[in-house]
C-alpha cells in the first residue's frame, strides 16, 4: 500500500491497488481513484534452482519496419536433449533447413549496432546505417563485396548524414579487419550506387575540425578551460585558407592550445587521441603558425605565450 491524496476523503489516505481488476482504491472510502490500469512489472517469477534454458517470456522483440516479416516469425527453441523432445528437435532442423531470408540482413544490422555501441553512436546513426544497407540489399548489389567493408562503410556514411562525423580510422578500429583501403571503396561503391537509384548524388555533409574537437580534447583529458579555448580557436582557424584536412586543423589546434597551458601533451599522445600522424601536425603546425596571434584567444594567451612557442 502507499499514500497519496483521496478527492473524497479530501486527505492523505492510504491506498489499496486490486491487480485483477487493474484498479486503485481509497483504503477509507473505498473511491476508485484509477481505473483499468496497466501492470508493467514482470508476469513470472524466476527462483535460482530454475533451469537456465526456460525463457519465460511469451512475446518476440519489437518490430523492425525494415524487416519485412520480423515480429511474424516463429523461432523453435533448442531442448535440453530429453527423448520426449523428439518433436521439437526435428521442427528445428527442419526450420534451420529451409532458412531464413532475412536472416543475412538481420545478421548485418546486429554488426551495425555492435559497431556503433562501441563508438559510442546515438540510435538514429544506426537506424540510418540500417537504412543505407537496406537499400542495397534490395538492390542485390551486395553480393560478392566485403561485408565488413561495406558495413563500416554504412556507419560512416551515417555518421556524415547526422552531422556527428567519425574518421576513418575510427570506424575502422571497430570494422572486424577491414581496411581503410577497403572502407574507402566500399564507401564509393555505396554513394555510386545509391546515388544511380535516386537520380542525384548522395548528400554526405560536410565535415568540420570543430565536429571532432570535444571527442579528441575528452580523449586527452583536457581541462573544460582548454577545451573552451580549442573550440575558439579551431573556429577562428577556418578564416584562413590552410589547405589541410578538418581532423589535421583540428589535431595541430589541440597541439598549440595544449602549449599554451600548464598541462602540456606530448605530439605522441596527441597522435594516438586523434589518429593523425606526428608527421602531418608537425606540417600543419608550420601551416598555422603565421596565423597564431589570430587563432589562439586573447584570454587563453597572451602575446608572450605566443612568443614561446618554438618556430617550426
Amino acid at each position: 500500500m502507499s499514500d497519496a491524496y483521496c478527492t473524497d476523503c479530501k486527505k492523505e489516505t492510504e491506498l489499496v491497488v486490486d491487480h485483477s481488476a487493474g484498479d486503485t482504491l481509497c483504503s477509507e472510502c473505498g473511491l476508485v481513484l484509477e481505473s483499468h490500469s496497466i501492470d508493467e512489472t514482470s508476469e513470472w517469477r524466476t527462483f535460482a534452482n530454475e533451469s537456465s534454458n526456460a525463457d519465460p517470456n511469451r512475446v518476440g522483440g519489437p518490430t523492425n519496419p525494415l524487416l519485412a516479416d520480423s515480429a511474424l516469425t516463429t523461432v523453435i527453441a533448442k531442448t535440453n536433449g530429453s527423448s520426449g523432445d523428439f518433436l521439437s528437435n526435428s521442427l528445428g532442423r527442419w526450420q534451420n533447413r529451409n532458412g531464413n531470408p532475412e536472416r543475412g540482413l538481420m545478421q548485418a544490422f546486429k554488426t551495425i549496432a555492435t559497431m556503433s555501441d562501441r563508438l559510442g553512436l546515438v540510435g538514429t546513426i544506426k537506424d540510418r546505417a540500417n537504412e543505407i544497407f537496406k537499400r542495397l540489399e534490395d538492390q542485390k548489389s551486395t553480393r560478392g563485396r566485403n561485408q565488413d567493408a561495406l558495413l563500416a562503410a554504412c556507419l560512416y556514411i551515417s555518421c556524415r548524414q547526422e552531422d556527428k562525423p567519425r574518421t576513418i580510422k575510427e570506424i575502422c578500429s571497430v570494422a572486424n579487419g577491414a581496411t581503410k583501403k577497403e572502407m574507402g571503396r566500399a564507401k564509393d561503391f555505396i554513394v555510386k550506387t545509391l546515388g544511380l537509384e535516386t537520380g542525384h548524388s548522395v548528400e554526405m555533409g560536410a565535415i568540420h575540425a570543430g565536429d571532432f574537437m570535444k571527442r579528441f580534447c575528452s580523449n586527452l583529458g583536457m581541462s573544460h578551460q582548454a577545451v573552451r579555448a580549442a573550440e575558439e580557436a579551431v573556429k577562428k582557424s577556418e578564416e584562413f585558407d590552410i589547405r589541410r584536412s578538418p581532423i589535421s586543423i583540428a589535431a595541430v589546434v589541440i597541439y598549440i592550445i595544449t602549449q599554451l597551458s600548464d598541462d602540456k601533451k606530448p605530439l605522441k599522445d596527441i597522435a594516438i587521441a586523434t589518429g593523425v600522424a606526428e608527421g602531418t601536425i608537425r606540417n600543419s603546425y608550420k601551416d598555422l603558425y603565421p596565423h597564431l596571434q589570430k587563432i589562439a584567444p586573447s584570454w587563453y594567451a597572451k602575446e608572450e605565450d605566443l612568443k614561446n612557442l618554438s618556430s617550426p
